[in-house]
């Protein structure tokens, strides 16, 4: 990109770039180079705006919370709407076919990137944790509407599906899981504490 040349938000423009590196490359690909090409702006920029690419990658993973919390607000609000699987199915495809794995790799292979992260979230893998606790509301919400049976463990039902969900996710090669696997997993996780199945 030539100098002088003004940036819409350069902060956004880097983290989608990175997002799309490691879509498209892994998380191992991802270096200050690679995300400045993939941006199409000079390596000058990414400096300009975070500390390091240690700093980059620390709030690229706050970003992309950030996103969950938003996907939070969205999914309690569907609570009473559509089918409990329908819901979940929809989000969590939304979730693990957007970067979420490839950050859960990032973080378990980056230790400078961990120890930053954990000075503001000291316990559970950030990205999987948030989304945990985004299922964990929805699923107590619709609890509280009569659509879970009375007693489900809704605590314990939120991070199995997450784990499940990423599992399955993880080891796809070629794109993401069809909608039906993703489904049949959410069913399968839920059977006996849905009204419904």
């Amino acid at each position: 990109m030539p100098t002088g040349v003004a940036i819409r938000d350069p902060r956004a423009q880097l983290f989608d770039a990175a997002e799309r590196v490691m879509l498209r490359d892994g998380p191992n690909a991802l270096t200050s180079r690679a995300v400045t090409t993939e941006a199409g702006v000079a390596k000058g920029v990414l400096h300009r705006h975070f500390a390091d690419f240690d700093s980059f990658l620390a709030e690229l993973v706050e970003d992309r919370i950030a996103r969950i919390g938003r996907q939070a607000a969205a999914l309690r609000g569907s609570a009473g709407t559509g089918t409990v699987v329908g819901n979940l199915t929809g989000v969590l495809t939304d979730l693990f076919s957007s970067v979420a794995v490839a950050i859960v790799s990032l973080l378990i292979f980056r230790d400078d990137l961990r120890a930053r992260l954990r000075r503001n979230r000291p316990t559970g893998i950030p990205v999987l944790t948030e989304a945990a606790a985004m299922i964990t509301g929805y699923l107590a919400a619709e609890h509280d509407l009569g659509r879970i049976a009375l007693g489900a463990d809704v605590e314990t039902l939120a991070p199995t599906l997450i784990g499940a969900a990423h599992m399955l996710f993880a080891g796809w090669e070629g794109g993401a899981p069809e909608p039906a696997a993703v489904r049949r997993y959410v069913a399968t996780v839920l059977a006996g504490v849905l009204p419904e199945s």
